[in-house]
């Protein structure tokens, strides 16, 4: 194409962009309005409004209560205008001087000139063209040797010569009912904008289909999973009912009981079950799941729980084996580390239907796994399996009911994709008894030394307190308040100094199981007082008595990580106090820590988490690696995610999917997301 030749075509080639269709669906990361640029002299208080100029200095001053100012100061033709951020020292180094940005905001006057509190700002790269006051400017990913005028010219030339080529796989009349431009006049609208307007309407259009495809994979999919074959309808009896409840020490919470109606419901409708079980840390989601399973096995079915890592599997085991002591059910582990003769044993048993009950890994779905008659499999961690791992536990004449969990929360537009087959009960409220935990983020040696003197009176009241590391060992003498704290060096000090009177173990990964399952168990005894260790307590360590954490090095960690390690204090009578140790400048990292502050509902937390750092942190390990989606961001998209599934679950509920005119789009659905959401090349 003109513009483009083999030189220019490699460099491109850097950003994925091979060929001309590649470069029409090329979303822009931004967008430069320059149609509403105010002159300084025009400027009023309080009103939104942008300025164009040049950085000409920067500073940054510390204030009283350990508070922060950053500033700017910026040449707009001749008049001097200035942005301020206030506790974001980051900022200092986000700006270069001679460099050219666009700042938004309310202004207001200070000192005979304007300044900006906490104003967004774009960077303009100054080359040719750049500065064209008036225009609206498509924003591109850029490589080496390509200038962002000279992106924005290819992408022009492309939208002008191939656009009218373009299949519109949306009917006509769909496409006006849901207000939606011919894909071609969308493309040229996007590269070429004739208004921010314009642009917005264009992406839109690209936007929604991106996530309306994805939806009606999953709409699709959901439909054949109800249609395909008959699930074992599964009865729960108020006989069933108070059998099983007095098994459980405690009393079941609003939010246990009302998952159990919808889970109950499920299963004794004759469909498949096929149910998303969403709860906060220790909210009491695996009593929910066991609840579930003795209504099968009561109705004579096999039950599985499949967890993603052997430690989960084996902290299932033994909550279990707990419950179930008096009980007639038959259960047993299957996990990679049994002996061949007992894995042997295992599989005798599950195959003839002997054992009523099997917990494991993903030793469940491999070869040579066959259940006489399985009622119900339970997932947990879904995210950590994919959809065709999870289709493995459902295959044979008869549909399972499947029950999907998670502790760790999961942002709504991620359930709307990564869960749209799934129907999704929220289980919200604690335990009677689980108190909020207060959480505080510790920057100074002055502040370390008051926590471990508090930290001392209440070990001496009796309770038990966690030292988190965020590794195991490194070179150097370490500390928590050094760059790198090893649990290994940390254990070293506070046990020979701080805290040098009381019982202080080391726990780690590394360590002999015997010997780090030891030191547990005497933590959990309360023969220990303090327990210093990496993220090995992350998950199935319920000790009441323990109510403080010290978590080193917190930016080190994921926000959903923190919350995670947090559930393991103020599981008792006792209030909780979490210690953030944490003396970054980082920007993303005090985010997260301020969330930590913050909240405490593990709902919120995995919002501001997807918020700042996208679905894949998130999630983890999803599907098959990414969601493939082409131009949407779940978190700027959410609201067009909503309207998109709606609109697609409508379509093929109704039945209109199945029509002609839509038969381009159901080859583009199973084009993209067929191999992902195991949905058939026919019918």
């Amino acid at each position: 194409m003109a513009g483009v030749g083999p030189q220019r075509a490699s460099l491109l080639e850097r950003l994925g962009l091979l060929t001309a269709r590649d470069l029409l669906f090329n979303m822009p990361r931004d967008v430069l309005d320059l149609t509403d640029v105010s002159a300084v002299p025009e400027l009023r208080p309080d009103q939104i409004q942008s300025v164009l100029g040049k950085v000409v200095d920067r500073d940054a001053r510390q204030l009283k209560n350990n508070r922060t100012m950053t500033g700017i100061l910026m040449d707009c033709d001749g008049h001097f205008v200035r942005g301020v951020w206030f506790n974001q020292p980051w900022m200092l180094h986000k700006f270069a001087d001679d460099q050219l940005l666009l700042l938004s905001g309310k202004p207001k006057r200070r000192g005979g000139r304007w300044e900006f509190n906490n104003p967004q700002v774009q960077p303009i790269d100054g080359t040719e063209g750049d500065d064209k006051v008036g225009e609206v400017q498509p924003v591109y990913r850029l490589t080496d040797g390509v200038k962002s005028f000279q992106m924005r010219r290819i992408m022009q030339g492309a939208a002008e010569e191939y656009a009218e080529f373009l299949d519109d796989p949306l009917p006509d009349d769909f496409r006006r009912s849901n207000r939606l431009p011919l894909l071609a006049d969308a493309i040229r609208q996007l590269h070429k904008p004739a208004s921010m307007r314009h642009f917005q309407h264009a992406r839109r259009r690209l936007v929604f289909d991106d996530l309306f495809e994805f939806q009606v994979g999953l709409a699709l999919r959901k439909r054949l999973w109800s249609l395909e074959r008959e699930a074992p309808q599964i009865p729960t009896t108020g006989q069933i009912d108070a059998r099983i409840r007095r098994l459980f020490p405690f009393e079941f919470t609003d939010g246990q009981n009302e998952a159990v109606r919808e889970i109950s419901g499920d299963m004794h409708s004759g469909k498949a079950m096929h149910r998303l079980l969403q709860a906060d840390v220790g909210a009491g989601k695996t009593a929910v799941a066991m609840y579930a399973m003795l209504v099968a096995i009561a109705a004579g079915y096999q039950t599985t729980l499949m967890a993603p890592t052997e430690v989960l599997a084996r902290q299932h085991w033994r909550t279990i084996e707990s419950t179930l002591a008096h009980s007639r059910v038959r259960r047993l582990c299957l996990i990679g580390a049994l002996t061949a003769a007992r894995r042997r044993d295992a599989l005798e048993a599950i195959r003839t239907g002997e054992v009523d009950l099997v917990v494991g890994t993903q030793a469940i779905i491999q070869d040579g796994v066959a259940f006489r008659k399985l009622g119900l499999a339970v997932v947990d961690e879904q995210h950590k399996f994919g959809v065709l791992q999870r289709a493995k536990l459902t295959e044979g004449v008869q549909r399972p009911h499947l029950l999907v969990m998670t502790a760790t929360p999961i942002p709504r537009s991620l359930c709307l994709t990564v869960f749209g087959d799934l129907d999704v009960s929220l289980m919200k409220g604690l335990p009677p008894g689980r108190q909020k935990v207060v959480t505080s983020r510790i920057a100074t040696v002055a502040q370390r030394s008051k926590v471990y003197e508090f930290i001392r009176s209440k070990l001496h009241e009796g309770r038990q307190a966690y030292v988190v590391c965020p590794r195991v060992s490194a070179d150097g003498a370490d500390s928590p308040g050094s760059e790198v704290a090893s649990a290994e060096a940390v254990y070293q000090e506070l046990s020979s100094g701080e805290f040098k009177e009381f019982n202080v173990q080391l726990v780690h990964g590394q360590m002999d199981r015997q010997q780090r399952d030891g030191s547990m168990e005497a933590f959990r005894s309360g023969e220990v007082q303090l327990l210093v260790s990496t993220t090995v307590i992350e998950v199935g360590v319920d000790v009441p008595n323990s109510s403080i954490m010290v978590i080193c090095q917190a930016e080190r960690f994921g926000l959903s990580q923190l919350h995670q390690l947090r559930g393991r204090i103020g599981r008792g009578r006792f209030q909780g106090y979490c210690f953030l140790f944490s003396q970054t400048d980082s920007e993303d990292a005090g985010s997260r820590l301020t969330a930590m502050e913050r909240h405490t509902d593990g709902f919120k937390i995995a919002e501001v988490d997807f918020e700042l750092r996208g679905p894949g942190d998130v999630l983890g390990v999803r599907q098959s690696g990414q969601l493939p989606l082409r131009v949407a961001s779940l978190v700027k998209d959410a609201e067009i995610l909503a309207e998109s599934r709606e609109i697609a679950f409508e379509l093929v509920r109704s039945g209109e999917v199945d029509r002609p005119d839509f038969r381009s789009l159901k080859a583009i659905v199973l084009e993209r997301f067929g191999r992902l959401l195991d949905l058939p090349e026919s019918g």
